[in-house]
């Protein structure tokens, strides 16, 4: 079946061209080998050090954020010991309670007031990088010395001016740019896990 879209395109046109589409941006991310390597040395200094990972976004970045941090606490693709991540995305009760006591503002940032150490790593997620809870956030990480990652996408928003290291997805479409994030997690996953699968 091949119907056509409001813009006069068939299914399948449709198809095609968000394929392309995202091969050019995975494309375009091979100049940022550097920045990934980077960010998986940080994931990994982090864990040696007895640090903690902390993920957070909003709708498909907070759902990135739960992939990313089973990728860690199950496993990527080996047998290993589990490794410290948490997603602040998933407890109802907090995300509920916070947003309605103190505002929606804060969901992630109070989370961390009663969470965070200097050892951990905090990684905020946001397509734009202007969402404002989680610029609250990585704000509150700074604020404690702890290192803070940012992934986003267009022109990076405030989230690229604001955290220690940012990867800005060569894409302009929060399509995507979620589908290079989810790339870039499975890989530095994959980085880490390396290393930890020797121990056993």
């Amino acid at each position: 079946m091949s119907g056509m879209d409001e813009s006069g395109k068939s299914s399948t046109q449709v198809i095609a061209s968000a394929i392309r589409s995202s091969i050019a941006s995975h494309q375009k991310l091979l100049d940022l080998v550097p920045a990934i390597d980077r960010i998986s040395a940080v994931c990994l200094k982090t864990i040696k050090a007895g640090g903690t990972i902390f993920l957070f976004g909003n709708g498909g970045s907070a759902a990135d954020s739960q992939h990313i941090a089973a990728e860690f606490i199950g496993r990527f693709s080996k047998n290993r010991k589990s490794l410290p991540a948490v997603a602040l995305t998933v407890n109802t009760s907090n995300l509920t309670a916070i947003a309605n006591d103190y505002g929606y503002e804060q969901i992630f940032s109070r989370q961390l007031e009663g969470l965070l150490k200097r050892k951990d790593l905090v990684i905020g997620i946001s397509t734009s990088g202007k969402s404002k809870n989680v610029l609250k956030a990585v704000e509150f990480a700074k604020s404690k010395g702890c290192f803070t990652i940012g992934l986003t996408g267009g022109d990076g928003g405030e989230l690229k001016k604001l955290t220690d290291l940012c990867l800005v997805a060569p894409a302009d479409t929060p399509a995507r740019i979620q589908e290079i994030h989810i790339l870039v997690g499975h890989i530095f996953s994959e980085i880490v896990e390396n290393e930890f699968d020797k121990e056993l």
